[in-house]
């Protein structure tokens, strides 16, 4: 019987974003070998984009893979059904309808290929590399320009009978609510807890407030960060922005803890990085509306991947994952 040193396996991993798609080599230790990005909206094709992808990682292929193959190809992009394969009717995406985006990969790089939305990826990245190693049943859920999740029972992230299963962001947490800027829905989670609805927020409590700090900055300029910059000054409006804000996500995590009674919740993004001004009323308000039977059982915890590769780090695991 042969041995397999899988010290020299090496995976694909491909972030494809609205803007940039991100893409590393990774080997089994979660350690990127090589990586590099292009600009997804400048191509108005799969095809055209998966032939710029190629040409710019079929050289780090050569040099880091083995015998210049690899394992196989992980992608993370927005509306990736894992099962079929494809990428379908993505809004912020320059190519339109259904895509067979795996079998197109496939064919180019001659290799095996699984995809999977980019929160799914990141659940899968944490499971492997991250925070949630040895963790059974946990969600995931990312508090970016928009709120990703990813739910993992008894070790297997759930896709649904469809390949679309949890998109917790899009769940009702004030019914009549906010509406989505664009879903079109009203009271979605995402309106509220993402860095686009603190925003939200905060312009309209600093209409109400003139003395506050945020009345300092531009419109434009108002965001996750300027409110942040204002909550660390003391300023109490932007506190409240963020008190809000963590109420909100507090009354939807008691829900998904009540679903799937996970051992933790994992926050990544960009949003965490508020701290505790977000997370003690996400904490206060999530236990607050728990039944007795899961309160001061479940942890929130951070996200242990690096930011800026956690996205090709999640989508390299789909690869290793059997």
């Amino acid at each position: 019987m042969s041995v397999v040193d899988l010290s020299k396996q090496v995976a694909l991993g491909i972030d494809i974003g609205g803007t940039n798609t991100k893409f590393g080599l990774v080997n089994h230790r979660g350690e990127i070998l090589a990586k590099g990005s292009i600009p997804t909206d400048q191509y108005s094709t799969p095809e055209a984009f998966i032939d710029a992808l190629y040409e710019n990682i079929k050289p780090l292929i050569d040099e880091h893979g083995v015998d210049g193959i690899i394992e196989g190809i992980g992608i993370g992009a927005p509306n990736a059904n894992y099962y079929r394969g494809t990428i379908e009717l993505a809004p912020n995406l320059p190519w339109k309808g259904i895509i067979n985006f795996a079998d197109l990969v496939t064919a180019k790089f001659k290799s095996p290929c699984k995809m999977t939305n980019d929160a799914n990826a990141a659940a899968l990245g944490e499971m492997m590399y991250g925070a949630a190693r040895g963790m059974k049943d946990f969600i995931m859920i990312t508090l970016g320009t928009g709120v990703g999740s990813g739910i993992v029972s008894g070790g297997h992230l759930i896709y649904g009978h469809d390949g679309f299963a949890g998109e917790l962001g899009h769940t009702i947490v004030k019914p009549g609510g906010r509406k989505h800027w664009s879903t079109g829905s009203e009271g979605s989670l995402e309106a509220y807890a993402s860095a686009t609805g603190i925003a939200i927020t905060a312009k309209k409590m600093r209409a109400e407030f003139p003395d506050s700090m945020l009345n300092q900055f531009p419109e434009e300029s108002i965001n996750s960060k300027t409110v942040h910059e204002c909550a660390l000054k003391g300023d109490a409006v932007a506190i409240e922005v963020f008190r809000y804000t963590g109420h909100k996500l507090g009354e939807a995590l008691a829900n998904f803890v009540m679903f799937s009674s996970p051992e933790a919740i994992l926050l990544f993004g960009g949003v965490i990085k508020a701290g505790d001004f977000i997370l003690k009323p996400a904490k206060l308000h999530m236990e607050r509306n728990l039944l007795p039977i899961f309160r001061n059982k479940v942890r929130l915890v951070f996200s242990e991947l690096d930011e800026a590769d956690a996205a090709i780090l999640g989508a390299s695991a789909l690869v290793w994952e059997k």
